[in-house]
């Protein structure tokens, strides 16, 4: 994998209430392609961020149906990468948020 693609494979961190109680246990939440599959979350993770990962989940977020001025409309689906990382190993996702 190439350094541009690497940066393609993460789209941005997610960051809300569940996602930062993850990070006690080392956990961080990102936001990845649709086609990505675990092991290029790893190489970019590994690459970007200079760090040791144990384990990655990924789970398809599908988007939530709304209604806006009476007309319905539909949120887009997307993938997320739950990354555990090894001991002694973190992240500093404020510094990564733009």
């Amino acid at each position: 994998m190439q350094e541009e693609e690497l940066y393609d494979v993460l789209r941005a961190p997610i960051i809300n209430e569940k996602s930062t109680r993850f990070i006690a246990d080392r956990k961080y939440v990102f936001k990845v392609l649709p086609e990505t599959t675990k092991s290029q979350v790893k190489a970019a993770v590994e690459k970007i961020f200079k760090v040791k990962v144990n384990k990655i989940n990924v789970s398809i977020v599908k988007g939530k149906v709304k209604s806006f001025r009476g007309t319905k409309g539909k949120q887009s689906d997307y993938k997320k990468a739950i990354v555990t990382l090894a001991e002694n190993n973190e992240i500093d996702l404020s510094a990564s948020v733009k």
